[in-house]
């Protein structure tokens, strides 16, 4: 039986450390259950401070604005993860922060993560920790050409990652980056047919509950676009989610993790990255799930039963960055009924900088990206993108199937 004092009711409040688009997008699915926010993020008109009931502008370690969230708030969560742990686990000291410090500690340091899914059994690419240029220079002996060397905390959408493909590149490195107290990790470079995501929701009760794998397509390093469901076999999709339910359970998650992995020619999985909140290839579950993944956070930080996590409709994200702006204000109000907006307000416009997404909702995927072909805001596809979310080939369907 839940203990009475966990059970956090409407009217009560959620507050929530970050203010991206991230935390909006919570705070507008937790408003229909009745729940009020306050949010802390260093930005005076973040994403997230617009629609709060209270927005504290302050940095993440200013004791004084993390001493007010707390006051404010009756459970606390947090939207992304480049936090300091120490900073979650001050407030643990004062008020329930269900997903925790530890989770944060696992997920935004790369050689801990990869650690924690080998000991979960999670299948990874070799790799090695590194702290010099020597030590790169050696590692390549054991992980080999081509491999990427990343910083074990602070990158994201490519940045603090470097591709090595022969001893040049290695000599490329900048010196002083191995000054400054950094350590890195070098990975071996896998080449993949598709890069799949499962966003597990695992509740404070042990309920689990996975949404359908969907593949992605990056371009430069940040995610362009999702299709749902991911073009390849059932069996594929179910090893996917078994895989991703298996890490969440071995983390004991209580709130979301999103499980980044590739699918091989062989049809073999391996596990790229985690990112212990809702994540951005899950968005389309807001327009194509019975329950979406803000909800889905809320009810499992909160003990509630979780939600249903099926898809109702097959579905392709498009995510709109600063350099598409132009052309979607020009041409928002053409749009077909079959494509939902979603935009963040963020005041500056910047290259590569994720300004809102859309979600087509069609009869099939293939008649979604038809849509998203017509509307013509975004560069075409590539023969190699095209490749990446057509459906797969009868080779590794059939290698679905046997194993």
């Amino acid at each position: 039986m839940r203990e009475k004092q966990k059970i956090l009711l409407p009217g009560q409040t959620i507050g929530i450390l970050g203010g991206g688009q991230l935390g909006r997008m919570v705070i507008l699915e937790g408003r229909k259950m009745g729940y009020r926010f306050v949010t802390l993020d260093p930005a005076v008109d973040c994403p997230g401070g617009q629609v709060a009931d209270e927005h504290i502008v302050g940095a993440y370690d200013d004791l004084l604005a993390v001493e007010r969230l707390a006051e404010l708030s009756d459970v606390i969560i947090y939207e992304f993860e480049n936090l300091d742990p120490e900073l979650v686990r001050r407030l643990e000291q004062k008020k329930r922060v269900p997903q925790g410090s530890r989770l944060l500690e696992i997920c935004r340091h790369r050689l801990k993560e990869k650690r924690t899914l080998e000991h979960a059994g999670a299948p990874v690419a070799r790799y090695t920790a590194v702290e010099t240029k020597d030590d790169v220079i050696s590692a390549i002996g054991e992980v080999g050409f081509p491999s990427v060397l990343k910083t074990t905390t602070g990158g994201y959408d490519g940045k603090g990652q470097w591709m090595l493909k022969s001893s040049a590149d290695v000599k490329r490195l900048p010196p002083e980056m191995f000054t400054q107290g950094r350590s890195y990790i070098l990975e071996q470079f896998v080449p993949f047919s598709k890069e799949l995501s499962v966003v597990v929701a695992r509740s404070s009760t042990g309920e689990t509950s996975a949404f359908p794998p969907v593949v992605n397509l990056h371009r430069h390093h940040i995610l362009h676009m999702s299709v749902a469901p991911a073009p390849v076999s059932a069996e594929i999709a179910a090893q996917a989610e078994k895989l991703a339910i298996r890490i969440a359970e071995h983390l004991q998650v209580v709130g979301l993790i999103a499980v980044e992995m590739f699918l091989l020619e062989n049809g073999n999985l391996l596990v790229n990255e985690l990112a212990p909140r809702p994540h951005n290839s899950g968005h389309y579950t807001y327009d194509a799930c019975y329950t979406s993944q803000f909800e889905q956070l809320i009810r499992a930080v909160l003990g509630m039963p979780l939600g249903p996590s099926d898809s109702f409709s097959p579905a392709v994200m498009v995510n709109v960055l600063g350099e598409h702006t132009e052309s979607f204000m020009r041409e928002r109000h053409c749009f077909p009924s079959e494509v939902k907006v979603h935009w963040y307000g963020k005041k500056e416009v910047k290259t590569a900088r994720k300004m809102g997404h859309v979600t087509i909702v069609a009869d099939t995927a293939e008649k979604a990206l038809e849509i998203v072909r017509e509307i013509s805001i975004w560069p075409p596809l590539t023969d190699q993108e095209e490749n990446v979310i057509k459906a797969e080939t009868r080779k590794l369907q059939e290698v679905g199937r046997s194993e």
